[in-house]
């Protein structure tokens, strides 16, 4: 399974919900590799942190995905394959593919050179090794978060329940269609998940059932908003190694068995 998880608009949990599901997947003994194509390199520092020194930039962690892209502007006989740039996290089961900083000072050669497939035909091949692909994308419908939509089976996207996150929302599914008609005829939108959800306040509420009635695919799983993600983030531990039996944890647990149930139903997998 190849799933990117991606939403235009920043501060929604991409990063968070990408690592946290691919730990819960990992912890059950399932090959599973993260990609991070966002040039914050969020979802490196939160695998690969362990794996370097204090001091070290952990920013340009070698080698990257970064120098996968650069490889293809200049001729080369032979490049190096996606499954070069592979590193083994602190994790059983769990590798990262890292970013780069320089990420978006590449993009437009990118994009002039036409190498908008080039990640597609990558993660096609790495399929045989890996049971589960997460495809961590930056908040921007661009060149790489196109890569990664075509690249991608299914796309799962996190929203936040605000206006600003429903009128994002709309565009991004536009997007979604737009790359699905043009690019890959085999992408689905895995569902709509609910994040830092708070149950108690009327506008999530609202809005979720809202969309509903629209018939969006909000999915049945909501993530609670709570402090452990940030300590989470600080320690560099997904939830699921850091703290076991916390709430939002036991959510990420049922999430991924939504997911996994769901795509056993449709024929994603």
């Amino acid at each position: 399974m190849r799933r990117v998880i991606f939403n235009q608009k920043g501060g929604v949990g991409k990063s968070s919900i990408t690592v946290n599901l691919a730990a819960v997947a990992a912890s059950r003994g399932k090959r599973t590799l993260v990609l991070d194509l966002d040039a914050q390199c969020n979802a490196t520092q939160y695998l690969l942190a362990a794996r370097f020194p204090e001091g070290e930039d952990r920013y340009d962690i070698t080698p990257n995905v970064g120098q996968f892209f650069a490889q293809t502007l200049t001729f080369k006989l032979k490049e190096q394959p996606l499954s070069d740039f592979v590193h083994r996290s602190a994790f059983d089961h769990l590798w990262v593919i890292p970013a780069q900083s320089e990420l978006m000072e590449i993009e437009q050669m990118l994009e002039s050179k036409h190498k908008i497939y080039k990640l597609a035909g990558a993660l096609k091949q790495m399929s045989r090794d890996y049971d589960e692909i997460f495809i961590d994308t930056p908040p921007a419908f661009n060149f790489y978060t196109l890569s990664a939509l075509i690249a991608a089976q299914v796309c799962l996207i996190p929203f936040d329940c605000d206006a600003f996150s429903r009128r994002a929302l709309y565009t991004l599914l536009e997007n979604i269609e737009e790359t699905r008609q043009d690019h890959n005829a085999d992408l689905k939108v895995e569902g709509i998940v609910v994040n830092q959800f708070q149950p108690r306040a009327s506008l999530p509420l609202r809005l979720v059932e809202e969309l509903r009635t629209e018939g969006q695919p909000v999915l049945n799983t909501m993530l609670s908003s709570s402090v452990i993600m940030r300590e989470s983030h600080e320690k560099s531990q997904p939830l699921v190694h850091l703290a076991p039996r916390h709430k939002l944890t036991e959510e990420y647990q049922m999430l991924y068995d939504e997911l996994h149930s769901q795509a056993l139903s449709k024929g994603f997998e």
